[in-house]
């Protein structure tokens, strides 16, 4: 792609993110959603292949009707009240509408059917896009809208959420789809939480963007989009693909790494509203998440590869570039635990 072309689309990511973050008023809102949409499509068929135009039509479909669902209940909200400020939402079918196409840009549960398979058929750069920029923007409406939406809504869909991004990452062997399921269970512990303690799920979205960061680079950097490559990417590079032990036990929430500590508040807060069957269930449906890291833990770290030519190669190979981001995101997932109390108390100010 044209170095020019590609640094407007970016421009236009970035525009079409923060024009969602500094709106109050619903059609602004929803222009700037689109504007972001619009931008990443042709980021996503850069390739020119058949699994990535598959997996972008997938996606402009799914994000079109989130669009239209969210341009229809705002309208629908304006119709009834008069209002098109986004804390002005009192009907509670409009409520649902919102939420539920929220979900759906998300890719939240029960709607996320889509989103395992359009990450796997793009790159890993462009899934790390999808996976934390995009969701941005419906996360800072789900921040203004969650005081009026249904709190049995938002438990259904969160504890939903968790369970299914736990269950469907065991039986795969696909790394985009592992971390895209991951994607699913992390947001769904920030929507348990959100209705309690808005910083706090803000907190949450931070660390995962830190974590899926340095996970997707990290996978990046050893050409890893399989077990079986992860398993055998030691003879490239033996201290980043060390490390990627640690991360991926970092976004299965083990302490002392840095995922702990989300899911150590979320708990500690839903304890503190009374709701410790809500905690347990939520902490359980982490150990699904869990099997399945450390499973690839297994793989990387206590699998030995065939110790003929062909896997013995890779080191002669050139090596791939490794971002500049890589070691900054895998030593905030790594050690940014005994900060945590600071960034709370920075975002809740």
């Amino acid at each position: 792609m044209n170095p020019y072309v590609l640094a407007l689309l970016i421009f236009n990511l970035g525009l079409g993110t923060t024009m969602t973050f500094a709106s109050s008023h619903w059609l602004l809102a929803w222009m700037g959603l689109e504007i972001n949409t619009l931008a990443i499509i042709p980021i996503m068929t850069q390739q020119h292949h058949p699994r990535a135009v598959e997996a972008t039509t997938k996606y402009f479909l799914t994000q079109a009707t989130a669009a239209a669902m969210i341009l229809f209940a705002s309208t629908s909200n304006a119709w009834l009240t008069g209002e098109w400020a986004i804390h002005q939402m009192s009907h509670p079918l409009i409520t649902s509408t919102i939420m539920l196409a929220l979900a759906l840009k998300l890719g939240l549960a029960p709607v996320h059917f889509w989103m395992p398979e359009v990450i796997q058929g793009l790159d890993l750069t462009t899934g790390l896009i999808l996976s934390t920029w995009q969701k941005l923007a419906p996360f800072a409406l789900l921040l203004q809208v969650s005081s009026t939406v249904n709190p049995l809504i938002l438990t259904t869909i969160g504890l939903l959420s968790t369970l299914i991004g736990g269950w469907g990452g065991l039986n795969q062997t696909q790394l985009r789809k592992i971390l895209a399921y991951s994607s699913i269970a992390h947001l769904g512990w920030m929507v348990i939480i959100i209705q309690f303690s808005p910083p706090l799920a803000l907190l949450s979205m931070l660390i995962y963007i830190v974590m899926t960061s340095a996970a997707f680079l990290t996978f990046n950097h050893t050409s890893s989009t399989t077990m079986n490559a992860l398993a055998t990417s030691w003879t490239k590079s033996p201290v980043i693909t060390s490390l990627a032990t640690l991360i991926l036990l970092s976004l299965a929430g083990l302490p002392p790494l840095t995922g702990f500590a989300p899911k150590w508040l979320i708990l500690q807060e839903l304890v503190k509203q009374d709701l410790p069957l809500l905690a347990f269930f939520a902490a359980m449906t982490a150990l699904l998440s869990l099997f399945f890291y450390l499973r690839l833990c297994y793989t990387v770290a206590l699998t030995s590869s065939p110790n003929i030519t062909t896997a013995l190669a890779p080191w002669r190979l050139y090596p791939s570039q490794s971002s500049p981001l890589t070691p900054l995101t895998t030593m905030m997932t790594l050690t940014l635990l005994p900060l945590t109390p600071t960034i709370m108390t920075l975002i809740t100010f």
